[in-house]
């Protein structure tokens, strides 16, 4: 299963330099019409953009099939809800919305996301009641948190000493773009040799990387961290899949040194799926191999790819 599943690369940094404005092949919709990506646009004037007031919600598509779609709609809803948001589309219209990006972008395998910004205020007002919240959506080629290289042999992973943004400030349910914190961590992680990073909550446990949640595997239990990260729908799929196995799973504290300590370290996102870790902090977990029980919780996740319970086939013309 793992040698079907093309996990794209990463470009390379001269390639990345090449065009800071180039876009990847794609269709968005936004203003009730489906444009490139190349012009899809928002005001410097919204509030997602000078405040990152918004929130979204990413769901993927494989050979063809959204993955738990109905999940991310919900999430999606939830948050627009809290946030006092709302969209001129209910569920089955952003649904509609987009089967028809990736059918028109032509993707088999896209990243496809959902999202809403605050918008701005026709007379540039401060209060957030008079702005006029704006929906889009997008779908681009998937892409992967780890390349082919990372998928094969685990993602090097360093603790950051950032503390993520605590629930008591903003509700970590509601997926939002406020990632000054994770970033912050990933420049640790680079200047420690590592590809990717790990913060910390405000009670010095293990919380989540930039996009991903993570788990560890201890004598054949998952423990992934419980509060002050977001609910991802892999990480719920990590447990769906678990009790399949009958492999125990809990949400729990997680602390620096069981993490470091554990049999197998792996995270989890839309953007990959299930993906080992081998080295934390420089020092190898276990044997420094991907290991078994992500292996089998690996390949289970692909192999769902082809449920029709799971799954949801895109409408292509």
């Amino acid at each position: 299963m793992d040698q079907e599943i093309q996990h794209p690369a990463l470009p390379e940094v001269s390639e990345r330099h090449r065009d800071p404005h180039r876009y990847p092949q794609g269709i968005a919709f936004l203003d009730g019409q489906y444009v490139p990506m190349a012009e899809a646009k928002i005001s410097v004037l919204d509030w997602g953009f000078l405040h990152s007031d918004a929130t979204y919600d990413t769901v993927h598509v494989w050979n063809g099939r959204f993955f738990r779609l109905d999940l991310h709609l919900e999430r999606f809803f939830g948050g627009l809800e809290r946030l006092r948001m709302s969209i001129p589309h209910d569920r089955a219209a952003v649904a509609e919305i987009l089967h028809n990006c990736v059918a028109l972008s032509g993707h088999r395998a896209a990243y496809v996301e959902m999202l809403c910004t605050r918008g701005a205020s026709p007379t540039f007002s401060r209060d957030p009641r008079d702005a006029v919240n704006r929906f889009m959506a997008f779908a681009v080629p998937y892409g992967s948190v780890a390349n082919t290289e990372q998928m094969e042999r685990g993602l090097h992973v360093a603790i950051s000493d950032a503390v993520r943004i605590p629930p008591s400030s903003i509700d970590p349910a509601i997926k939002n773009y406020h990632w000054l914190d994770l970033v912050r961590g990933l420049y640790q992680a680079y200047d420690r040799g590592a590809e990717t990073a790990l913060l910390l909550d405000t009670d010095g446990n293990v919380a989540e990387g930039p996009g991903f949640n993570v788990f560890a595997v201890t004598a054949g239990r998952l423990v992934t961290p419980a509060s002050g990260v977001l609910p991802g729908i892999t990480r719920r799929t990590v447990f769906d899949l678990a009790a399949a196995l009958d492999l125990p799973a809990d949400a729990a504290p997680l602390t620096r040194q069981a993490l470091q300590a554990a049999d197998e370290v792996f995270i989890t996102s839309t953007a990959g799926g299930i993906m080992p870790v081998t080295r934390v902090d420089g020092r190898a977990i276990a044997d420094g191999r991907p290991g078994a029980v992500t292996r089998r919780l690996k390949d289970l996740y692909w192999k769902k790819h082809e449920d029709a319970d799971w799954t949801t086939p895109v409408r292509y013309p």
